[in-house]
């Protein structure tokens, strides 16, 4: 059974500046916390400068600093230190961040760019470092940045995983910093011709698959000639939305979101800060357009362009029995280990398997034949796409290790080599298999995480170019191949006198994916598409898109001389309690806003709301909505008559300590018999209470008024008012609760109708739920017979749709659960809408949401405890 539920974590994984988590910056205390080795490489000064230094720390487990600095280390003319939390920066994981070591001298306004990679190095295998890679522009307010969550401290201090040896652990920092011009301010479209893609938290892996499609002209011109409609959706149609993102990467001029996309794909938020597999997606994306493409103009373009096919054979040796199949592919999965080049992988690809001894093939009517097992190739696509092993499985350290060998690949690939060896018998052998090098993926880090992007030669010309997320660049040949080749490195010696040994290091950044385009087919892939292939529905759709893209812009340009002002009143608390919501007041992005300049009188606000409320401004009371400690948002005090005979802008200034971005208001009005009369005075013993009745009935909870109580009077003085709102008879026995939070934990007590409300702690803003008295002999009538039962329900209910294994496309049923749930409360509700009597015999896996798949591996019993685990953890 495969389970789907939205993810309800964040990414244990994001990179975060220190500033604002811990205290303010120390030195470094003296006393065997270790040094570092800077060892610094230049280059040109077009390029990076780039440098790598390593620190080993000392007396690691007996450091007792919260913090700790290593040596500072000079690169690109800037001073960089390591900063690192032995004990983790308040979480369970060693973080670490690069930090601007002279931050405090420099001059007011200063920023450095810089991409780098932190890595904790692994003593027993380098190949098991932990290293991860990210970017930054630091600053004055950001002067540190890197991962909070690095590595599980119980890996570090766990002597068998060899990370810390005879109590040292190493820790390796690898900085490019950009020093020519202003990275931020670099204009990719001037410098290039071409935009970049945003990094939506983890996407760059994705960018560059992107990017590498939309630059084969003929895929694109595809894409463009797929049937969609004005009333199509970008974010649910994936052919609209590829549409949308290849046209603003033609015609824009700055970078270009994916959220469409990813939206289109069914990921949520949360699913843009996973790196998810690149070839997975590939497939995935290629299948669903494949798809989307049948009984149109463009339907079989995928596989023209990326289907070959090759053959899979068994054949005798001493008998005439020969055994066939013939399969296709959309891309090549190459051996990385064992082989210096994409040659040497294709060899190994075709290599011939002698079974013999136990063995042998069973060739029907032949019995058990000594025979060769291999396979070869019918055809290979316009497109080869070749995907580099370089992440693999030790079965002896039980663990995926990242193979950064040294693994070279042409500019010309020729697979006709030494007389067509790959080629079968079936083969055309009057195709030229000549193919040019196009794209360069790259994986930059380790198994753990790190940073992907792409050289493309669009053209095939001479000159390639770097697509980095938002960044592109023109790079030279050699940066594009032989950097991409991996394996490792000297560093040149700092000191040439001496006759010490050379300092090498496993350069982490290698290609895992290269696009080769055929030769004979170059004229035909690399085609012209413009704006007489693009429906005239989606230019006129991103035209407006633009236009209101600008307008936005000038109204960010413009939001210092603005107030947003939005307002609610007991209309909105009506409509949206028991239905959008059921705690706290209102959704106050579901109410009236108003965009008011910041100079405009108060008064002529009130004009405003006049006119789209109609309700006469001398009639208007104005609550200020705050944010409490407890997390709720309650309405705290009036407007007093001097704030509203200021201007609207100094009103937000004096009122919204929190400085944001709008003034939340609520508006009390008063009716008379049908018509609007002005609001009574309030004195300070006047308390405004807000009142919930819930149903256990019906299980529902909804609004029904507010009133001003007396802080000396008691809920029993009110008990008739009460019941007059819910219908009730005055009578009723009413039983009342106070909603005090509900984050983390729902709390709602029960309110002593006995004691004043001063007692009871009541003050402006609270809410009162209450309901009829439900006796005790009747309680087990009721799924949730009080408020507090019922308020805990809807706080942890989550809908979980139910799919089967053998069938991972089509939803079976759908369960209400709650996230409290334990897996034996999930599986015996299955086991019940299913008919089941034995629910042990249910086992659960994890969705893969943009795959829509199962994932490989089913859910370990009692792996978590509670259904919300299960959702965090496992999509």
């Amino acid at each position: 059974m495969t389970i789907l539920a939205a993810s309800l974590d964040e990414d244990d994984d994001m990179r975060v500046p220190r500033a604002g988590v811990i205290e303010d910056v120390q030195p470094m205390e003296d006393g065997g916390q270790g040094e570092s080795v800077p060892t610094v490489e230049n280059q040109n000064l077009d390029d990076p400068l780039c440098g790598k230094f390593s620190w080993g720390i000392e007396n690691f487990s007996k450091i007792n600093l919260r913090k700790n600095y290593s040596d500072i280390c000079s690169i690109g003319g800037y001073k960089w230190r390591i900063l690192l939390f032995p004990k983790g920066n308040n979480v369970d994981y060693l973080s670490i961040y690069l930090d601007v070591a002279d931050a405090a001298t420099l001059p007011y306004g200063w920023t450095r760019y810089a991409h780098f990679s932190l890595a904790v190095i692994n003593q027993f295998d380098p190949k098991l470092s932990v290293r991860k890679e990210t970017q930054h522009q630091f600053n004055g307010r950001e002067n540190d940045w890197g991962f909070t969550s690095f590595m599980p401290l119980q890996d570090v201090y766990d002597p068998s995983k060899g990370y810390l040896v005879n109590d040292v652990l190493y820790v390796e920092a690898d900085v490019n910093v950009r020093k020519v011009g202003d990275y931020w301010a670099y204009d990719s479209k001037k410098e290039t011709g071409f935009v970049g893609l945003k990094n939506q938290g983890a996407t760059c892996y994705m960018n560059s698959l992107l990017q590498t499609l939309y630059h084969i002209p003929y895929f694109r011109k595809a894409v463009y000639h797929m049937p969609t409609t004005e009333n199509d959706v970008p974010s649910i149609s994936i052919p609209l939305a590829l549409q949308s993102l290849f046209y603003k990467l033609q015609y824009c001029d700055s970078s270009v979101s994916t959220k469409d996309l990813t939206k289109s794909f069914g990921w949520d938020t949360h699913d843009s800060f996973m790196q998810h597999d690149v070839q997975e997606l590939n497939r995935v994306l290629c299948e669903k357009l494949e798809n989307k493409m049948k009984d149109t103009a463009v339907e079989g373009t995928i596989q023209q362009l990326f289907e070959g096919h090759h053959m899979n054979y068994i054949e005798c040796i001493h008998v005439d029995y020969k055994s066939t199949r013939k399969e296709s592919f959309y891309d090549l999965q190459l051996d990385v280990k064992g082989c210096k080049d994409v040659y040497d992988s294709f060899d190994k690809y075709v290599e011939v398997e002698k079974l013999e001894g136990d063995n042998k093939y069973h060739a029907e009517q032949y019995g058990l034949q000594e025979a060769r097992k291999g396979v070869l190739f019918i055809d290979f696509p316009p497109v080869l796409q070749l995907q580099l092993k370089r992440f693999e499985y030790d079965f002896m350290r039980d663990t995926m290790v990242k193979l950064n060998d040294r693994y070279e690949f042409p500019l010309q690939l020729d697979l006709d080599r030494n007389n067509g060896r790959y080629l079968s018998p079936d083969a055309d052998r009057s195709v030229r298999n000549l193919y040019t090098l196009h794209s360069v993926l790259v994986h930059s880090g380790g198994v753990h995480g790190g940073h992907y992007y792409a050289f493309i030669r669009p053209i095939l010309s001479d000159q390639w170019f770097k697509f980095d997320d938002e960044h592109v660049t023109k790079e030279k040949l050699k940066i594009a191949l032989e950097e991409q080749y991996g394996g490792e490195e000297e560093l040149p010696q700092t000191n040439p006198g001496f006759n010490n040994a050379p300092f090498k290091f496993t350069k982490y950044s290698n290609a895992y994916m290269l696009v080769y385009i055929r030769e004979s087919d170059k004229d035909k892939i690399i085609c012209t598409a413009d704006e007489a292939d693009i429906a005239e529905h989606l230019q006129v759709r991103l035209k407006k898109e633009q236009e209101e893209k600008e307008r936005k812009k000038k109204e960010k340009a413009e939001v210092h001389l603005y107030t947003i002002i939005k307002v609610a009143c007991d209309d909105d608390l009506s409509s949206q309690l028991g239905k959008d919501i059921h705690f706290d007041l209102v959704d106050h992005d579901k109410v009236r806003s108003f965009r008011i300049q910041k100079q405009t009188p108060f008064i002529y606000f009130k004009e405003e709301v006049a006119k789209e409320f109609g309700v006469p401004a001398h009639c208007q009371r104005y609550w200020l909505f705050a944010k409490r400690q407890n997390h709720t948002y309650r309405p705290i005090r009036p407007l007093t008559e001097l704030e509203e005979s200021q201007s609207v802008g100094h009103l937000k200034e004096v009122s919204n300590k929190a400085h944001n971005a709008e003034l939340k208001l609520f508006l009390e009005v008063h009716l008379n018999q049908g018509t609007f009369s002005p609001p009574l005075d309030r004195t300070k013993e006047d308390i405004l209470l807000f009142f919930k009745l819930y149903d256990p009935d019906k299980e529902e909870l909804r609004y029904v008024g507010r009133t001003f109580v007396k802080a000396l009077g008691r809920p029993l003085d009110i008990l008739d008012k009460l019941n007059e709102m819910a219908g009730f008879s005055p009578r009723e026995e009413i039983q009342l609760y106070e909603e005090i939070k509900f984050e983390p934990n729902v709390m709602c007590e029960h309110v002593d109708r006995r004691l004043t409300f001063k007692n009871s702690q009541l003050e402006d803003g609270d809410i009162i739920c209450f309901q009829k008295a439900v006796p005790r002999d009747r309680e087990q009538q009721y799924r949730f017979p009080d408020i507090p039962s019922y308020l805990e329900y809807v706080h942890n209910r989550q809908v979980v749709h139910f799919r089967r294994l053998e069938r991972p496309k089509d939803d079976e049923f759908c369960l209400e659960l709650s996230k409290q749930h334990t897996y034996d409360d999930v599986t015996e509700r299955i086991a019940r809408k299913v008919g089941s009597d034995d629910p042990s015999k249910i086992r659960l896996t994890s969705h893969n949401c943009y795959a829509q798949q199962p994932k490989p591996q089913p859910i370990k019993y009692q792996g978590v405890e509670r259904l919300g685990d299960m959702l965090v953890h496992y999509n």
